[in-house]
């Protein structure tokens, strides 16, 4: 312990210049000084904390308050360790003393001495006051872990006791939050934040679950009914032929649902994320406009293509083609015959892709619900389609980081595409290698 050793050390120090002063004594009188100093000091100590002994060649004593010289050899760094009784008047009784011995010339010998008594009461208190403080910081220390394990044991409880009751199928239940703001409550925010996104990712599944028996049981049926009509009578090649027309229309109508299915899934999983490279978004623009003349022609529908210069955007060529696919589509589908969309590659404050048609479009209320699968905002169902153009739309949109507006186009609808600021750093880079491509 530091605070012991530093006492004895002030001891020894006090003994060594103690012992000092009389060697000069005797450097200057003999021995008959060194004596005389000797009873000087042990008649005039105050304190009674001063010990002497002078002994000459034989071993007598000459002087001093030391009864005899010690017999056991010196301890560490020379210096005894003394039990002695004090009988001097006023003195302390029986008590030890550090002391050292000094060689003088002729065979004389010198004891310095120090009582430490006190020194060692208040090494013992030291000792004492370290031992209990020890003891009761351990005893707090226990007793804190044992409030902090139950305290911990609890709020896990409360989370394994919300878990079971969510496995149990109550799927509302959240972790309460204590409201310290603590590690606890922000592990219970992000679990409930997780269980809320579960919960509406499990309603969404129902939802598309009720759609998908609601959109596909009609066309089985419509292939059930053919097959059974084809069994139960004779019928000649050109009504087998009709027959096998209508159901491969239904099959074809049940692939592309099941192929829409597929690509949302992916582009929300994120799957084909590694697969980016440069896009031109004007050439892309013209591509798709030029796929569907056709059918716009045959409802005298005028497609216009704004996009004189190339746009260029990291991204899946294959999914930003079945996204602006679906909005030319939706677009020819619901103008009115001799009407007119608009389809616009631009580079804005960000590169955006824009499709605008003059139809019913969509009420502000319901364009959130519209991007949702199997949304069809006509209840009964007529126009064909199968309510996941809008939702692939969105997933490819996420997955390329872009915002996907809905608008009034005044009338009709303006779907616009919004890219990243980012993506404009690869503009050079892939318009060079689109370039050397070509």
């Amino acid at each position: 312990m530091a605070a012991v050793e530093y006492m004895e050390q002030q001891a020894r120090e006090t003994i060594e210049a103690d012992a000092q002063g009389l060697l000069e004594a005797h450097a200057l009188g003999g021995v008959a000084g060194l004596v005389e100093l000797v009873n000087l000091r042990s008649a005039y100590d105050p304190d009674r904390a001063s010990f002497y002994l002078v002994v000459d060649g034989q071993g007598r004593q000459l002087a001093g308050t030391i009864a005899a010289w010690p017999q056991e050899p010196p301890q560490a760094q020379g210096f005894w360790r003394l039990e002695l009784v004090d009988r001097r008047p006023g003195g302390r009784g029986s008590h030890q003393i550090l002391a050292r011995a000094v060689e003088l010339p002729g065979g004389t010998r010198l004891l310095v001495g120090r009582d430490i008594q006190d020194k060692i009461r208040t090494q013992q208190l030291l000792r004492n006051a370290i031992a209990a403080g020890t003891g009761l910081m351990l005893l707090l220390g226990l007793l804190g872990g044992f409030a902090l394990s139950r305290w911990t044991i609890g709020r896990l409880e409360q989370v394994n006791r919300t878990t079971s009751a969510i496995m149990a199928g109550h799927l509302g239940r959240r972790i309460a939050l204590e409201g310290g703001g603590d590690e606890f409550d922000e592990l219970a925010a992000n679990l409930n934040a997780m269980l809320e996104r579960i919960e509406q990712l499990v309603a969404s599944m129902r939802e598309v679950t009720d759609n998908i028996a609601h959109d596909l049981r009609t066309p089985l049926s419509r292939i059930r009914s053919r097959i059974e009509v084809a069994l139960l009578k004779d019928i000649d090649r050109a009504e087998a032929r009709e027959l096998l027309e209508a159901t491969m229309r239904d099959a074809d109508a049940l692939i592309s649902t099941f192929n829409a299915l597929l690509s949302i899934a992916r582009a929300e999983a994120g799957s084909q994320g590694q697969e980016m490279e440069p896009v031109d978004l004007a050439e892309l623009a013209h591509d798709v406009v030029e796929l569907y003349e056709p059918f716009a022609e045959e409802r005298a529908i005028r497609v216009e293509v704004e996009a004189a210069r190339p746009v260029v955007v990291r991204g899946n060529q294959q999914l930003l083609a079945q996204a602006l696919a679906n909005l030319v589509d939706n677009a020819i589908k619901y103008s009115p015959e001799g009407g007119r969309v608009r389809v616009e590659a631009r580079e804005a404050a960000t590169p955006e892709l824009v499709v605008a048609d003059r139809g019913p479009g969509i009420p502000p209320e319901l364009r959130a619900k519209a991007l949702e699968r199997f949304v069809r905002l006509q209840p009964e169902r007529s126009t064909p389609g199968n309510g996941l153009g809008l939702s692939l739309v969105a997933a490819v949109a996420k997955l390329h980081g872009a915002e996907l507006e809905l608008a009034d186009n005044r009338p009709g609808l303006v779907v616009t595409l919004r890219f990243p600021p980012t993506a404009q750093a690869a503009r050079g880079d892939g318009l060079r290698a689109a370039t050397a491509a070509v």
